[in-house]
């Protein structure tokens, strides 16, 4: 069993715009004789799980979906090869049983620095072939879409078409994944989100290997 979770703490990474995270003693055992901690973030922060509504319309929140949905048999794609910013073609999506694709892009190592922003993404078309054969995505990234940067090239996809391919299917989508390289190529993903019913959660995701 492996970790592949970022942990949760002040100060975390998050998407541009977002709010950031804190998490602080609230209560102590000095003062009170017993340990509190509080934490301030948002759905999406950390390693997460996006819900269909988080950008879909009319699409399901956490709170609709059944437990089992967050535990995936899961392909892991190496994908390390590409260079920031450079986006994962959908040749790169298996034919496979697998009803997950968890793409390796090694990102993590940049997590808490700028670098993280300029992670390699999923052409649009890499989405749609993924909701073709009913893939949920994981990625060691903050986002499947480009991020916003001071490095994003204009030729670059607008919105969040990956977003829109796989949470408009259906489809979930796992973010800022990490210690990848500790898997084998197929495994047994769990993302159980915290119990928020909303558009999204922090998830402490776990690769259980496969019998």
């Amino acid at each position: 069993m492996q970790d592949l979770s970022h942990r949760f703490e002040t100060d975390m990474p998050t998407f541009p715009g977002d709010p950031g995270v804190q998490v602080s003693p609230v209560k102590t055992i000095e003062q009170d004789g017993y340990r509190v901690t509080g934490f301030e973030g948002t759905s999406h922060a950390g390693t997460h799980i996006d819900a269909p509504s988080h950008t879909e319309p009319e699409g399901k929140p956490l709170a609709d979906l059944p437990v089992e949905r967050f535990v995936f048999d899961a392909v892991r794609v190496d994908c390390r090869d590409l260079n920031a910013r450079e986006p994962i073609p959908p040749e790169r999506v298996p034919e496979t049983e697998a009803d997950c694709v968890v793409f390796q892009t090694g990102w993590d190592e940049f997590w808490g620095t700028d670098h993280y922003l300029d992670h390699p993404y999923l052409a649009p078309e890499t989405a749609r072939r993924c909701a073709a054969r009913n893939l949920a995505v994981g990625t060691d990234t903050l986002n499947p879409d480009p991020s916003p940067s001071p490095n994003r090239d204009q030729a670059e996809p607008e919105g969040y078409q990956a977003h829109h391919a796989l949470l408009g299917s259906g489809l979930l989508i796992i973010e800022n994944l990490t210690n990848l390289e500790s898997v084998p190529e197929r495994f047994e993903l769990h993302a159980q989100p915290l119990p928020l019913g909303t558009d999204g959660a922090p998830v402490r995701a776990v690769a259980v290997q496969r019998e």
